[in-house]
């Protein structure tokens, strides 16, 4: 039993760390070596398709709105995200992906469709399933434990 768990705590910081460190490398490229890994995952809460308030983004990537603030104030200046008040209620601060920023949201999701197709090539319909109730058990842990 000691042996699995040593090969599964191996597994888990080493895949953890390899897909940070391909996302960073598929991410910057020369058109997007402006933008991190965490300026994409914003991007990423914000969507392509229509403009989210700041709570609902901050609340989706598990930061505060302080926090998300800051990031979006970087993109806004590096041109991938727009903000705007609601017309409902001008307190409430929109934002949503410009142009670029849909092309660079579009960059990142094309990074995670080849390493999933990559993942799955090589594993039959029942090691897929397997595969995928393992890592929904794991991120039921995970989810749990935040």
């Amino acid at each position: 039993m000691m042996d699995i768990n040593n090969t599964l705590n191996e597994v888990l910081v080493r895949l953890f760390r390899d897909i940070n460190t391909l996302e960073e490398r598929a991410i910057r490229t020369e058109e997007y070596k402006d933008v991190t890994a965490n300026d994409m995952h914003v991007m990423e809460a914000i969507g392509p398709d229509c403009a989210k308030n700041m709570t609902s983004v901050a609340r989706e990537l598990e930061v505060t709105t302080g926090t998300l603030t800051i990031a979006v104030n970087s993109l806004v200046k590096k041109g991938y995200v727009n903000r705007t008040r609601s017309e409902e209620d001008r307190r409430v601060v929109l934002v949503f992906l410009s142009g670029k920023g849909k092309k660079a949201y579009l960059h990142h999701r094309r990074f995670h469709e080849e390493m999933i197709d990559a993942i799955l090539k090589d594993l039959s319909d029942e090691e897929q399933r397997a595969l995928e109730s393992a890592l929904s058990k794991l991120t039921r842990f995970f989810r749990a434990a935040v």
